[in-house]
């Protein structure tokens, strides 16, 4: 088996935001383009909303100046001219109508609030359940190799941290960078109407913050990344010691996994208040950037507007008495104050968003690498067919499932063929490595005819399991040929060649169902009868039949409620109900007691009768009756031969045999 280890993931890459924006629109262009419309108005209405309370400050203003306090704000008749964004012109003092069109503005401003937050809610997730659907279909497309070489609590954290980190990139940031972008866009436009001069004071003080934002918000990002990848590291390691509790528990060495969870948790901590220290920062100082550009834009628009409209100027009891122009100050610089405050909290909204993009990015990146990886590949055009025979011993296909396959293919002239499938199987000086320049397995040959039962033996690591490995193609080898009914095995379809294939492992796996489900995972088709005659074969009737519910007992945490041995007793019933022509048992009954073994091998015997069979044992009482019985040490066959044969030998396998050498 190749060593786990854990992928280099978390580098948010240049395409990564291109690729998910471009899977959005792709999805959903039509709720996209109406979130968008809804954000822009919803922006719109905000500004408009924002000038008439300005314009209604200053008409009331004006009118109390003028009039001396004399001023009747509901007095519909009265009209006083106005200036804004540079232009006068003359509107009514009616209060309560500019209030009920005011009022209305920010009605559709809401209205499309709604809608906006409503279609991005829907949007978000079936986007989310859209990629978690691809996500997991293409894992199930990779080798095997790629669950072996990684660490399985990391491909959680995938499907767990990596996509949420989406999740509210997609629901919050994308569309509050849109909209704190149209924001700023038109105050911008109105400020520079109002004011050119006030206008680069406030661009300065943008240029200030997204400095800052860039300094001390880049410093976050990369300690936001750092803590995306480290919580797959802690969360694998939560599932390695979930699994491994028993151990844990049995060798005492609870202190021991707490000391080595508290030291990856202790880094995960570190990272993320690097980040979090960095990201807390950033607002307040550009809050306070802003404050500044506020009191500094007052000061300007003071003296470019109301210090030249001075009326006189006095000396009061040591104090400066200035007669401002007040018209010039409240329509200008007080209308510009307001936008200047919306463009200043705008921007800090935006840069709020940098930390959020780049954790989006950073689990989006680690989504897309799984995405990436190369699927296995499957070139084959040889398909297994149920056959059906006829009296005078020719067969044709059928849909109906029977014990009879044959291989079918076309040929290049067009011309289809079938051949009987009779389960010969041969190794033709195999070599394999897991990985490059470190040789598992050399010139191993073997041959297996149909009927036979070929037993593997050898100490672990001697390359039997991978033998089965290569058989089922779960790796390609790296020399030699694998024929299967004389045809090379990377001509078949992988899903054909597997179906082909009933296999019973060391490390049985059940699934969150039922006992018959889970029997019935061999052959989804099976009937109900199918089902109780594959327990039967494989003398797991009799203890199903006493468990609470039968067949309908709920298993669950890979049959937790379950002994150890009858565990493996429904995995042979699985393998039983498949009904492939050859099998593959991989320490079958490793888990069994005595006494159970020899009901399951009373139950296996029926199985592999007519069938080709492998067998890797360590309890060598098993494979007695085998036909060949195949010595492997260091990946290389060093004996070969029936029980009988082996013994004569006086070699390794009678050496094994006797207890003169142990297995493991």
């Amino acid at each position: 088996m190749p060593p786990v280890r854990i992928k280099e993931r978390g580098r948010a890459k240049k395409d990564t935001l291109p690729r998910l924006i471009k899977m959005l629109f792709k999805k959903y262009p039509l709720r996209l383009f109406v979130a968008g419309l809804c954000i822009t108005f919803n922006v719109f209405a905000n500004l408009c909303s924002s000038i008439f309370a300005s314009l209604i400050a200053g008409i009331l203003t004006k009118g109390v100046i003028e009039n001396n306090g004399a001023f009747n704000p509901f007095d519909i008749n009265t009209f006083y001219t106005a200036e804004v964004m540079g232009n006068s012109f003359s509107i009514t003092s009616n209060i309560p109508l500019l209030l009920i069109f005011m009022g209305s503005i920010y009605f559709v401003g809401v209205f499309a609030s709604w809608w906006w937050n409503r279609s991005m809610a829907i949007i978000t997730q079936n986007f989310m359940n859209d990629f978690r659907i691809a996500l997991f279909n293409h894992m199930e497309d990779l080798p095997i190799k790629y669950f072996d070489t990684h660490a399985h609590g990391d491909i959680m954290s995938i499907y767990t941290n990596d996509i949420d980190t989406i999740r509210s990139f997609v629901s919050q940031s994308i569309p509050e960078m849109l909209r704190t972008t149209l924001s700023v866009l038109f105050t911008l436009v109105m400020m520079l109407i109002n004011s050119i001069w006030m206008t680069l004071i406030v661009l300065l003080g943008c240029v200030a913050m997204i400095l800052n934002t860039k300094i001390i918000g880049g410093r976050s990002s990369k300690f936001f990344i750092k803590q995306q990848k480290q919580v797959g590291v802690v969360e694998g390691n939560i599932e390695e010691s979930i699994k491994g509790l028993k151990v844990i528990k049995v060798f005492t060495h609870e202190e021991k996994s707490c000391e080595d969870f508290d030291k990856l948790n202790d880094l995960l901590g570190q990272y993320s208040t690097e980040a979090n220290v960095a990201a807390n920062i950033t607002m307040p100082i550009n809050g306070n950037i802003g404050n500044f550009v506020y009191v500094l834009t007052a000061i300007v628009g003071l003296l470019i507007f109301a210090i030249p409209g001075f009326k006189n100027f006095t000396i009061v009891a040591g104090f400066v008495d200035m007669h401002l122009n007040v018209e010039a100050f409240n329509s200008t610089i007080v209308g510009f104050l307001m936008l200047n405050r919306m463009f200043s909290n705008n921007i800090n909204q935006f840069s709020q968003q940098v930390n959020f993009i780049v954790m989006g990015m950073a689990g989006a990146g680690r989504c897309f690498d799984l995405m990436d990886e190369v699927p296995e590949k499957d070139e084959g055009y040889v398909y297994l067919c149920n056959i059906k025979r006829h009296e005078d011993g020719t067969f044709e296909e059928t849909e109906e499932h029977t014990r009879d396959y044959a291989w079918k293919y076309r040929h290049n002239d067009g011309k289809l063929e079938y051949r009987e499938l009779k389960g010969d199987i041969v190794l033709d000086q195999v070599d394999f490595g897991y990985v490059p320049n470190k040789i598992v397995l050399q010139d191993v040959s073997i041959y297996a005819r149909p009927g036979q039962k070929i037993a593997l033996v050898g100490s672990t690591g001697a390359g039997k399991t991978t033998i089965t490995n290569l058989i089922n193609r779960f790796y390609d080898i790296a020399d030699g040929k694998i024929r299967y009914d004389g045809i090379n095995i990377n001509k078949i379809k992988k899903a054909d060649l597997r179906k082909s294939l009933g296999i019973v492992l060391q490390d049985t796996n059940l699934f969150t169902g039922t006992v018959m489900e889970n029997i019935r995972y061999g052959r989804l088709d099976a009937s109900d009868e199918e089902v109780y005659a594959a327990a039967k074969t494989a003398n797991a009737y009799d203890f199903i039949t006493r468990l609470p519910e039968g067949f309908n007992t709920m298993l669950t945490d890979n049959g937790a409620n379950l002994s150890q041995g009858q565990r493996q007793l429904l995995s042979i019933a699985r393998a039983a109900i498949a009904d492939a022509p050859v099998m593959i048992l991989d320490e079958a009954t490793s888990s069994i007691d005595t006494r159970t073994e020899k009901l399951v091998q009373d139950g296996m015997d029926k199985l592999m009768e007519g069938r080709t069979v492998f067998v890797i044992a360590h309890r060598l009482s098993t494979i007695q009756n085998s036909q060949a019985i195949m010595v492997l040490e260091h990946g290389r066959i060093i004996e070969r031969g029936s029980h009988d044969d082996l013994i004569k030998l006086h070699g390794t396998y009678y050496q094994l045999y006797t207890g003169a050498f142990e297995l493991e």
